[in-house]
């Protein structure tokens, strides 16, 4: 089918209890290893890429690549725009054919943050925009930040006064790799629930326990970031195959074994989010 914009998935898993999984991806195998995924798991998913990787490739080269596989999918299938940095690159994304962006100004003061993501809604005409306030800890690609605990009170503000579709909040959630057991704010959670509206979604999710996911899941949280653990996955396959057979030169072959080992990942987490 046709690519599908995150709204219906996020308002029905919202309605569910549950929350829908968000895959980063690097490259074709990992887009067809999301994608088969949902179709065996039978779970609609969220294909994103990051603002580094589409320096790699350009949002239309990823948009064409993801739009082509989604056709052959039985499930919805949405391409958004993770941690977008800019106006211009949402807007790339946007004129490419992504479904949803990100426009990440969560660095900016509170009022820079709203004018950013107020301009990105405007010119996004109705398509779907997510935002963050706070900021989730830890690099990934080019973003970095320090943890800084999203309000609740200002949650509420920067919901209706942006228009935002979906809101990313920071909780004690980290990008990367946790070099410890991360404690999670769930109160702040259910107290940003209370005030906001629009789906909210958990960044920095790799890593994290089935549990921990799953108390976020029950208290709100709609769409769930997976990015890092891929990565890992899909490395670890092509080195796997490599070490056994060092003579190969076909990337195909060891396309093939990142292929398998990010399927299982995401075959693993989206039985993580279905509780």
């Amino acid at each position: 089918m046709p690519l599908t914009p995150p709204c219906a998935m996020l308002n029905e898993a919202r309605t569910r209890n549950r929350a829908v999984g968000a895959f980063n991806i690097e490259n074709m195998e990992m887009a067809r290893a999301v994608i088969d995924a949902a179709n065996e798991a039978k779970h609609p998913v969220i294909l994103q890429t990051t603002p580094s990787t589409l320096k790699y490739a350009s949002p239309a080269v990823f948009a064409g690549m993801v739009s082509a596989l989604a056709k052959a999918s039985e499930m919805p299938i949405a391409l958004h725009l993770d941690h977008g940095n800019s106006f211009e690159l949402a807007m790339k994304a946007i004129e490419a054919g992504y479904t949803s962006v990100m426009i990440d100004g969560s660095l900016l003061p509170f009022e820079e943050n709203i004018q950013l993501t107020q301009s990105v809604v405007k010119a996004a005409k109705g398509i779907h925009v997510e935002a963050e306030l706070g900021s989730v800890g830890g690099k990934e690609d080019d973003h970095e930040a320090e943890n800084n605990y999203t309000d609740p009170a200002d949650a509420e503000t920067f919901t209706q006064r942006t228009g935002i579709r979906s809101l990313a909040v920071a909780i004690g959630t980290a990008h990367g790799i946790y070099s410890g057991h991360p404690q999670l704010d769930i109160h702040r959670l259910t107290e940003i629930r209370k005030r906001v509206c629009v789906p909210l979604v958990l960044h920095g999710a790799s890593g994290l326990s089935a549990e921990a996911v799953q108390a976020c899941v029950k208290e709100g949280i709609c769409k769930v970031n997976f990015a890092t653990e891929l990565r890992i996955a899909y490395s670890n396959g092509v080195k796997a195959y490599l070490q056994k057979n060092p003579d190969a030169y076909d990337p195909k072959t060891y396309g093939k074994a990142g292929y398998a080992e990010v399927k299982k990942v995401v075959l693993e987490k989206i039985q993580m989010l279905e509780g």
